[in-house]
Formats: structure tokens, C-alpha cells, sequence
């Protein structure tokens, strides 16, 4: 074996190794392997060596096949499932995951490059935060697209509104918690104070905002004797939540960080702490545990696009580690999340690079009106749906000049009316729109 050399009497001491006389005894107590040689040889620190890492190896997959996900409870009518906590030691056997954490890793960071050293960043993260609020209320019913979600409340039909008003709640709930997270850290009482913003005055608003449920609840089925799945009992979810909180703050524990938080995204949607919103909060716990560790500068990767693209597969695999007891069907596609809407991020923000220098150097043609429609295309990247009205504010220019730069943006093919109508018309800075539409 490399690193272990042998004297001449190599083979001698080999034949003598297994003479009657010398005696090997290997016992374990409290999981520590004690050893009692008779003699001291070269050999004996050979065979020292290997049954230490077959020790290591043995109780390594001993751990791997011990780990249980948790267990249903008889609740009378119905079963609930109690998830194991997860503030505990873990270990990787998938070198399929090794490969794909790895990659996570490159992509992720290439990301982050870009909330470095890209100017005005801050101008096209709102929009990355808008498509993520939508998508991921989506998932949960909602049927607002983008377009829709930037337009003023007033211009929204009444029968839209609350699906808008949850699109607006999103966006409050997370610009609000990132804000937090720079006094405090990822806990359940940052958990609890985003759920209430998010909740706040829309469907959900009379299912305790803010609050650990105080009933059982259910996923799936119209009832719960038919749900798709029962998480825990509400008298165990304070428990359960502070045991995330232990595992994301532990320093004991070492696991690589995007693991981490695909157990903490998994345990979260298992516990299902609250009576409504669970899932956009679990959502929104990705963002949010990526920029807390330093991992990412800023928000700039949301996983909803992906979850709903792949929904079954989502459940599926959620299901799957609770029902077999294994995480990394789990990991991998948490993983696979990270890769691909890593590489799209990359691929908007290059494309929103080119944009821009074509913009702008459109706009140069503009000659003495250059100045204001500057002015109005760095609005346009957080808000890309204006009015003459707004137009004339952020300008500081007169209703008449107003419509003039518009007319002239309009023929750069910056701005496109789409309402088709005399009164009221709106402006969409398309191009722009359509990269996060396609991305």
C-alpha cells in the first residue's frame, strides 16, 4: 500500500503475525475502536491503519443506512408525518451529488460576479425579485404575469386584484427581509416577520400572519382524509423550527452550504409551520440563506421558475426522501435548480449588458433630449411600464415634451404603447421585459 514500507523480514513477520502467540484483540465500545497488540511491528501499524479505515468506512455507511427521514403518527383519523430533526451530523456517499455540488458551486459563483462588477446592479435586481414573485405565485394559483404585476393598483381589474395584491406582498416580504438580515440573523422570528408581510391583507390574511399554526393542516386532497401528505402535529413545529435554526447557524457541523439549504428547504416544506403561505416562504428561504452566508452579494437567484417548470418532479422528490429515507434523489435535483437557473441568470444579465449598450448608444442620437431619456431608461430597468404622466415626473419636463420623448424613444424602438387605446395609454420597455420572459 503507498506510504507503508516493510523491513527485510517482511514475510518472517508475517508468518509470525498470525503465530499463536501474538494476540490481536479489536473491541468497541461507545462507537471507538480499542486495540491491544501483544508485540510492536511495522506490520502491526499496517493492520492498525487498515481496520481503522474499515472502522471509518463501516460506521460511514452505518450512518448513511441509519438515517431515517421520520415517521407517521396514528392521529385517529389520520396519519401525520413526524420528520426526524435535522441539526445533525452528515455524510455524502453520491458521487453523482459530489459532481453536481461541484458544478453548483462554479455556476453559482459566476453569478455572483455579476452583482460585483456590473453597474447600477441594483436597477435590474427588482426585476429579477418581480419575475420570482410571480412565478412563485404561480404555483400557488395565482394568475398575474408580469406585465400585470407592474402596472399601479388602480389600473388593475378588480377581479385581478388579489392576485396582485400577493404579487406586491412578495416582493414587500422579501425587500423587507433582506433589509432584517443585516440586523439579524436567519431565524424563526425573521421567518415569522416575512410570512405576516406576506400575507397581509390578501387570501390568507385570517390564517394567523406571523404565527406557527395552533391546528393540524394538509397538503393535497380536499380533506384530510384524502391529503397527499399530513405534516407534523402543531405542538411540534416550535421544536422543529428551532432545530433549522440550530443546523443553519451550527459551527459544529460541517455541510456544504447549498446542501444545507436543500435540507432546509426540504425540512421547512415538511414541517409546513404555517397554515397558509408555506410554500412561498420556503421559497423565499433560498434567496435569502445564499446572500446571510455570504455565498451570493446580493438576491439574484430565485429556484420558483425551475420548481414550476418542474412541479411533479418537485413533489415527487420531496415525497421520495420522506417515503425511502434518502435525501439524495433530493440533493441532485435541488442541485440541477442551482446549475441551470444559474446558467439563465448568467445569460439574462449578459443580454441585459448588450441591451443597454445598444440603448445607449441609441439614445446619443437623441442629441439635447439625450439627458432626460437617460433619466427615463434607468427607471424603465427597475420599472419597465410608464405613462406620459410618469414620464413628465421623473423627466421634469412638461406634458407636450413629455409625449415629444416618447414619440422619439418609440422610434429608437425603446418604448412600445400596448394598449391600443387614445386615453390612458401605457409604454412597455419590451425588449427588456422579454429577457426575463424568456429567461
Amino acid at each position: 500500500m503507498p506510504g507503508i514500507t516493510y523491513g527485510e523480514n517482511a514475510e518472517k513477520e508475517m508468518e509470525e503475525s498470525v503465530d499463536s502467540k501474538s494476540e490481536i484483540w479489536i473491541g468497541v465500545f461507545e462507537g471507538q475502536w480499542f486495540r491491544n497488540f501483544s508485540q510492536e511491528s511495522g506490520l502491526f501499524k499496517f493492520f492498525e491503519i487498515f481496520l481503522n479505515n474499515m472502522y471509518i468506512c463501516l460506521t460511514y455507511c452505518e450512518q448513511m443506512k441509519q438515517f431515517k427521514s421520520g415517521q407517521y403518527i396514528n392521529q385517529g383519523y389520520y396519519k401525520s408525518f413526524q420528520p426526524t430533526f435535522i441539526h445533525r451530523q452528515w455524510n455524502l456517499e453520491s458521487m453523482e451529488v459530489i459532481q453536481l455540488l461541484s458544478q453548483a458551486d462554479r455556476e453559482l459563483g459566476r453569478l455572483d460576479m455579476y452583482s460585483k462588477y456590473i453597474p447600477n446592479v441594483e436597477l435590474f435586481i427588482r426585476m429579477h425579485v418581480l419575475k420570482e414573485a410571480t412565478q412563485s405565485s404561480k404555483i400557488e394559483g395565482t394568475q398575474t404575469n408580469m406585465e400585470e404585476a407592474l402596472l399601479e393598483r388602480e389600473d388593475i381589474p378588480l377581479n385581478k386584484r388579489d392576485d396582485w395584491e400577493e404579487i406586491q406582498n412578495y416582493i414587500k416580504a422579501m425587500e423587507t427581509a433582506m433589509a432584517m438580515l443585516e440586523r439579524l440573523p436567519l431565524s424563526s422570528r425573521l421567518i415569522r416577520e416575512t410570512h405576516k408581510i406576506l400575507l397581509q391583507g390578501v387570501r390568507g390574511k385570517n390564517k394567523l400572519p406571523g404565527e406557527f399554526r395552533k391546528s393540524q393542516n394538509w397538503i393535497g386532497g380536499a380533506s384530510i382524509q384524502d391529503a397527499m401528505f399530513i405534516p407534523p402535529v402543531h405542538t411540534s413545529v416550535p421544536e422543529l423550527m428551532s432545530d433549522i435554526e440550530k443546523f443553519i447557524h451550527s459551527d459544529e457541523i460541517y455541510f456544504p452550504d447549498l446542501l444545507k439549504i436543500a435540507l432546509v428547504h426540504y425540512q421547512f416544506e415538511t414541517i409546513h409551520p404555517f397554515l397558509d403561505g408555506n410554500g412561498r416562504v420556503g421559497r423565499l428561504l433560498i434567496p435569502l440563506y445564499l446572500v446571510s452566508k455570504g455565498i451570493l452579494k446580493r438576491p439574484i437567484l430565485y429556484l420558483s421558475d425551475f420548481m414550476e417548470n418542474h412541479r411533479s418532479t418537485y413533489y415527487d422528490n420531496l415525497m421520495y426522501a420522506r417515503e425511502k429515507n434518502d435525501m439524495n434523489q433530493w440533493f441532485k435535483f435541488f442541485l440541477v435548480g442551482i446549475i441551470e437557473t444559474s446558467k439563465k441568470g448568467i445569460t439574462t444579465f449578459d443580454n441585459i449588458l448588450q441591451l443597454q449598450k445598444q440603448v445607449d448608444a441609441n439614445i446619443q442620437r437623441l442629441g439635447s433630449r439625450a439627458a432626460n431619456a437617460h433619466k427615463i431608461t434607468n427607471y424603465l430597468y427597475q420599472r419597465p411600464l410608464v405613462n406620459a404622466e410618469r414620464i413628465s415626473k421623473i423627466a421634469g419636463i412638461s406634458m407636450p415634451s413629455s409625449y415629444k420623448l416618447i414619440l422619439a424613444l418609440e422610434e429608437l424602438n425603446i418604448l412600445k404603447e400596448i394598449t391600443g387605446s387614445q386615453r390612458g395609454r401605457m409604454y412597455a420597455f419590451e425588449n427588456y421585459i422579454n429577457l426575463f420572459k424568456s429567461s
